[in-house]
């Protein structure tokens, strides 16, 4: 008498792994790294635990991964700016003005997900990498500024690194204030105002 073939068991189910990663990256924008369980990135992503876990590591491997994508995709307006633009004013300026537009835009959780993601982190780990990155950007900044200073196009006593600390500072407020509701329009003119508040070349 002939069998039937056994069917197979506890195959995993394909899914759209860049898709899923970009809903575990609005999961941690939206609500911060400590808050957000595994059952709530299991239900974002549409997927089962097993699955996460055979994909993408841990919650904390996770959380790595959606940084280092979030650097490429939402946040890279800050390297492309600093990058494209001939001086350290006109690319912070230019990283401002647009972080007023990305920070409000309604197609994402708003603010920046590397500050507001660290909020009430638990995790040392966690909260280092962000810290890192926050301090990365800063000094890119100083790096930038300092290079401005040495050829003239910001005046000589300029302090590269406190001029980098005020600008990091805006950037981070922008991100809370749009988190608390400010409008595009709001954020402009702080982007606007920190931009004149830098010292003119002689």
């Amino acid at each position: 008498m002939a069998t039937e073939p056994t069917k197979q068991r506890g195959r995993p189910r394909s899914f759209d792994r860049q898709a899923a990663l970009e809903k575990a990256t609005l999961a941690f924008w939206e609500h911060g790294y400590e808050p957000t369980s595994v059952a709530d990135l299991t239900r974002a992503m549409g997927i089962g635990a097993p699955s996460l876990y055979a994909a993408f590591g841990d919650k904390k491997a996770l959380f790595a991964e959606v940084v280092g994508a979030y650097a490429q995709t939402h946040g890279a307006f800050g390297t492309r700016a600093l990058e494209e633009e001939p001086t350290a004013r006109a690319g912070i300026a230019r990283l401002l003005h647009e972080a007023a537009t990305e920070y409000t835009d309604p197609a994402h959780p708003r603010g920046c997900m590397v500050i507001s993601a660290a909020t009430n982190c638990a995790t040392p780990e966690v909260e280092e990498s962000l810290r890192e990155r926050r301090n990365a950007n800063l000094a890119a900044f100083e790096s930038h500024i300092r290079a401005d200073v040495a050829t003239g196009q910001l005046p000589p006593g300029t302090d590269p690194e406190a001029l980098a600390r005020f600008s990091g500072a805006v950037l981070q407020g922008m991100s809370q204030q749009a988190r608390d509701g400010a409008s595009r329009e709001e954020l402009e003119a702080v982007a606007a105002l920190a931009a004149a508040a830098w010292p003119q070349a002689r």
